[in-house]
């Protein structure tokens, strides 16, 4: 493999390898930490759970704080309170190690800690400041009015299919730069790519692993082919922002590729999520509806409300630096804890009736986007999208009917509908 291509390629590759191995090793090594934390079967990992999780949620509140999955070596922590502290602590609980079950490194934010991660943050937020957000403003109605018409337009139609898939997939390319003549192309890759997130140890999963490189792979040579040639790099784009913010010339084609995959993980199947998401909860709450219709400054307060009742992701891993002690259970150096955000943002100890969407509640300690130093920096973006679609919905959409049945996605961790059939009532 050439040189140019370890900072994401291989790490992805010796991951599968190392947790191959690691699974049965982990397992045994597991049973340390065991004494302490309440013992669950809770695995999202099951196609069942991950589609339909909240009821194990509610269980997991009622019976403890900690809790150990033996089958999967897998500490849990679901209360809003300890996952924050959680996410806080990076001095040891640690992203360096990976944030699924596939324990890799690689030069990402999302995968650093301490002042490695703060100066690969400094280089992307610039991407996403007050300006960049302003600038793509318009581009983001321009879609959401595109995108909500066609979908009145076709009653009975796939809202998945028709507008939360395209609209983030075609966002991302339209900061990015994509040529319109390469965006199928580009959302191909994409999706294929960000599968390395649900890798698990079976033939199965490293077959989907090795798909999930060589899309990433692929969509490294069209970035690098496209910087070579000049592209990607204009002024209006996201990559053209962080070089113009780039005053010591430190950012080379690699490191713009790698924040373009963060992108990607962070704001492509994410925001899909979170658009099904609103259409089915505002489907099943037309009195929630009619609340934001009879006062769109709701708008805001309702998105983050969305984001606390759906959470696009559902959980992400961690792994412990050092002992680590919660709730008086001690987590040993080395274990893998499953931090829940989807449970920690129904959590009714920090949210009344938390299985229910309520449009004018303010929920502002949810950790939909992450918590702390990790918060997502996309996160502007994400909820931009979520405020256009709705805000063009309000004044021309009476009613959202969900028409057959609703099926929702199994992947362990990315939560959202993958077919939503609706019909939109005009307004007369």
């Amino acid at each position: 493999m050439a040189r140019s291509t370890r900072g994401v390629i291989a790490p992805f590759a010796n991951a599968v390898r190392m947790n191959v191995v690691a699974a049965v090793q982990n397992r045994a090594r597991g049973y340390r930490g065991w004494t302490g934390a309440v013992n669950t079967d809770f695995d999202p990992m099951d196609p069942a759970t991950a589609s339909a999780p909240f009821e194990a949620y509610r269980e997991l509140h009622r019976t403890g704080r900690v809790h150990y999955n033996p089958r999967r070596s897998n500490f849990i922590l679901s209360r809003l309170s300890d996952v924050r502290t959680a996410l806080r602590d990076t001095e040891h609980v640690t992203s360096a190690e990976g944030v699924t079950r596939l324990k890799f490194s690689a030069p990402l934010a999302v995968l650093t800690d301490g002042d490695e991660h703060a100066r690969l943050r400094k280089q992307v937020q610039p991407g996403f400041s007050k300006g960049a957000m302003d600038s793509w403003k318009g581009m983001t109605e321009k879609l959401a009015t595109e995108l909500v018409t066609e979908v009145i337009d076709d009653p009975g139609c796939d809202v998945v299919q028709r507008l939360a898939i395209p609209m983030p997939i075609r966002m991302i390319a339209q900061i990015l730069g994509i040529p319109e003549c390469d965006a199928e192309d580009f959302r191909r890759w994409s999706e294929a790519g960000v599968g390395i997130m649900d890798f698990s140890p079976t033939p199965r999963g490293v077959v989907g692993a090795v798909k999930s490189m060589a899309a990433m792979a692929t969509l490294r040579r069209y970035f690098l082919n496209q910087f070579a040639h000049g592209g990607l790099k204009g002024s209006g784009t996201v990559l053209g922002r962080l070089l113009e913010h780039n005053s010591d010339g430190s950012l080379t084609d690699e490191q713009l590729f790698l924040i373009a995959v963060h992108l990607l993980i962070a704001g492509n199947e994410t925001t899909t999520n979170l658009l099904g998401g609103m259409f089915d909860t505002l489907a099943h709450n037309p009195d929630q509806y009619d609340m934001i219709r009879a006062d769109p400054d709701l708008i805001p307060m309702a998105v983050e409300e969305q984001l606390r009742v759906t959470t696009p992701i559902q959980n992400l891993y961690r792994y412990t630096c050092s002992d680590y002690e919660i709730a008086g259970v001690t987590i040993p150096r080395g274990s893998r804890i499953l931090l829940l955000f989807g449970a920690a943002n129904r959590d009714p100890i920090a949210f009344e009736d938390p299985d229910q969407y309520r449009a004018d509640r303010n929920p502002r300690t949810h950790i939909a986007f992450g918590y702390g130093a990790h918060m997502c920096v996309g996160a502007p973006l994400a909820r931009m999208e979520a405020q256009a679609v709705l805000r063009e919905l309000v004044p021309r959409v009476s009613r959202i009917d969900v028409v057959g049945e609703t099926t929702w996605s199994r992947h362990s961790s990315l939560r959202g509908p993958t077919r939503l059939a609706v019909r939109l009532t005009p307004v007369r």
